[in-house]
């Protein structure tokens, strides 16, 4: 997962994930455009394990990350550049994690490409809503069961909220659940379907850390992370009465 060459930046001219679009439309009497993208909507899953009270994340490599940090780092100084490869590596090692990085295009220098840490993200379990034949629980549950491991009945799986993610761009739709799962439920290590180009590293946080492990802004994570601990310390906590260490 940390070891990132070979980088080849290419037009994208078809996608099955993604259709760029263009709409034209009046609001209020002034004509206007917008550029946005068609994709599917997705799920996401809360897994808490109540056998070691911790929650169960995935940790893996986004390639539209890295590339914001590559663009990110065109744009500064030498000196600049050299503190945001830095940054990086203190957010692996605030995450707990030995994370090395090599990168390197073709007839470039490796040094002109960030570590392959700064496109690594901690994020729930979660999955397209690119099965019409099945319910969003459904999807969820074979997420869980693909990324992390865990044999859990989509009836178990408690829906959250569903929210729009993206709203500039994709306005897709994501909803979001909650599934408790104990050691007995794991019946393999997860990783993702390989088939598909998955290459995903399950991550356990401690409850008692979550919250501070949700504030630093030193561990690269998405928005669903943040909420969903949130709601748990909200509405789940005290059914364990432990600290989520707000």
């Amino acid at each position: 997962m940390e070891e990132i060459n070979n980088i080849d930046v290419v037009p994208c001219t078809e996608s099955d994930y993604l259709k760029p679009l263009r709409v034209h439309y009046n609001q209020n009497g002034t004509k206007k455009s917008w550029d946005f993208m068609r994709t599917h909507d997705s799920v996401s899953v809360l897994i808490f394990n109540t056998s070691s009270h911790c929650f169960v994340l995935v940790k893996q490599f986004r390639p539209a990350v890295y590339m914001c940090e590559w663009e990110r780092i065109k744009t500064q100084p030498p000196q600049s550049a050299e503190k945001i490869e830095e940054g990086a590596a203190e957010a692996a090692a605030a995450a707990s994690e030995s994370q090395e990085g090599q990168s390197a295009s073709e007839g470039e220098s490796s040094s002109q490409w960030p570590p392959a840490t700064a496109g690594i993200t901690y994020e729930l379990c979660a999955g397209l809503v690119d099965k019409p034949d099945l319910s969003l629980e459904e999807i969820a549950r074979q997420e869980v069961l693909e990324e992390c491991g865990y044999d859990v009945p989509a009836s178990k799986l408690k829906r959250i909220t569903s929210y729009r993610s993206g709203v500039g761009v994709t306005g897709s739709k994501q909803t979001m659940f909650y599934a408790e799962v104990s050691d007995d439920n794991c019946v393999s290590a997860g990783g993702g379907e390989p088939r598909e180009g998955e290459l995903i590293e399950v991550v356990k946080v401690p409850l008692h850390e979550a919250m501070t492990f949700a504030y630093d802004e030193r561990i690269p994570k998405t928005m669903g992370v943040i909420f969903s601990f949130i709601w748990f310390h909200n509405n789940m906590s005290p059914k364990y009465k432990i600290s989520t260490n707000v």
